[in-house]
């Protein structure tokens, strides 16, 4: 069985979400294009631009956004944005995006060509969150899909009675399989403490409720701005945090998304993992996601060599019980083929035996889901 164990289904971006009609994901979509690395360009002659300028003047704060007619031209299936009278774009999503949207059958019709039996949808503050049209993908299409159930990581301290009330209907309710977590959308002030204080009401319900945690650490108090090195102990402190936080609920199932944040670990033409890194891993409740290629396929070429030492290092120090192969669907379309995002590793990591590649490629994710 083949479980890609990190793809998105979304509605069109720009379009209302949920029960209360939000707007919020194109805001939340401005304040990640500005930072992230795709490059931007003006679409009169392709030149490159400076994102940041979309940007707000501290992280995270969407309320706070330039006015650049941020927008989704869902003819090119891209979104823009102007200054001065110029349009700007660049390619976060995969180009030509029909509608702005990801269905569950654009999602079933990749799968089937690359043979992918089920995914795993995630939540994100930009794609989804709305807990009804997830339940609505799942239930539509139960032997394809199980699904997150989103956070609102930022206002935990003020509304936590509220966000778990969601979280427990999504799940005892709606009957939803998992918890996606972004400690990069903790408020600035708890960055460092986000495993305890006033987290701790919150994880002592979340992890009742007898689902794995979906981690995705970033850089901790460290932005994209800052050096490597300061990306680097940002990581370290997350890792501090997320043991801290394994430590306190040891019989908790959690895996840290996307694998580790390869691009602050890359010299020349390698990457290369610090002994700390593999911390969290001691024990046997902790799992990571193998996805290289929507992370860093515009520095390295298919079949990826330069990721095969590290997947080899995963193996070693992990193991592939523990292992899990995601993609980031739609968005490694950017880089490669779905299909090449399988065979990179199930044809060209030779050190792999066949019972590697069967976890890596399912049976990880089907015993995290209790499949």
């Amino acid at each position: 069985m083949i479980i890609d164990s990190h793809m998105y289904l979304f509605t069109p971006i720009d379009a209302p979400e949920g029960p209360n009609q939000s707007t919020q994901r194109i805001r939340w979509a401005q304040s990640s294009y500005s930072s992230h690395h795709q490059p931007a360009w003006r679409i009169k002659d392709r030149k490159i631009s400076n994102s940041k300028l979309i940007g707000p003047k501290t992280s995270k704060d969407i309320t706070n956004l330039p006015n650049v007619n941020f927008r989704a031209d869902h003819s090119y299936g891209r979104l823009v944005w102007s200054i001065d009278g110029e349009d700007y774009t660049k390619q976060f999503f995969p180009p030509n995006l029909r509608n702005m949207e990801f269905t569950p059958y654009s999602a079933i019709s990749e799968m089937d060509y690359a043979g992918v039996d089920m995914g795993l949808i995630h939540t994100d503050h930009m794609l989804v969150r709305d807990v009804e049209f997830l339940s609505k993908c799942v239930t539509e299409f139960p032997s394809r899909f199980k699904t997150m159930v989103p956070v609102d990581e930022w206002d935990i301290e003020n509304n936590c009675d509220k966000i778990l009330e969601k979280l427990i209907y999504s799940i005892k309710e709606l009957n939803l399989h998992a918890i996606k977590f972004h400690p990069s959308l903790v408020k600035d002030e708890h960055k460092k403490n986000w495993a305890s204080g006033v987290f701790k009401y919150f994880w002592d319900t979340a992890t009742s409720l007898g689902v794995p945690i979906f981690f995705t650490l970033g850089t901790g108090s460290a932005s994209s701005t800052d050096s490597m090195i300061d990306q680097q102990k940002g990581y370290k402190e997350e890792i501090k945090i997320l043991c801290n936080w394994m430590e306190a609920y040891p019989d908790v199932v959690c895996s840290l998304t996307h694998g580790f944040p390869w691009r602050i670990f890359i010299e020349g033409n390698d990457i290369k993992l610090p002994d700390w890194a593999w911390d969290p891993f001691y024990g046997s409740n902790c799992n990571m996601e193998v996805c290289f290629p929507v992370r860093i396929g515009d520095i390295f070429e298919y079949p990826y060599k330069s990721a095969w030492a590290p997947l080899e290092q995963m193996l070693n120090n992990i193991g592939s019980s523990h292992l899990l192969w995601g993609t980031d669907m739609p968005f490694q379309n950017r880089f490669c083929t779905y299909i090449q995002s399988r065979t990179w590793i199930e044809q060209h990591c030779t050190f792999l035996g066949s019972n590697d590649i069967s976890m890596i490629m399912g049976g990880t994710a089907k015993r995290i889901l209790n499949i």
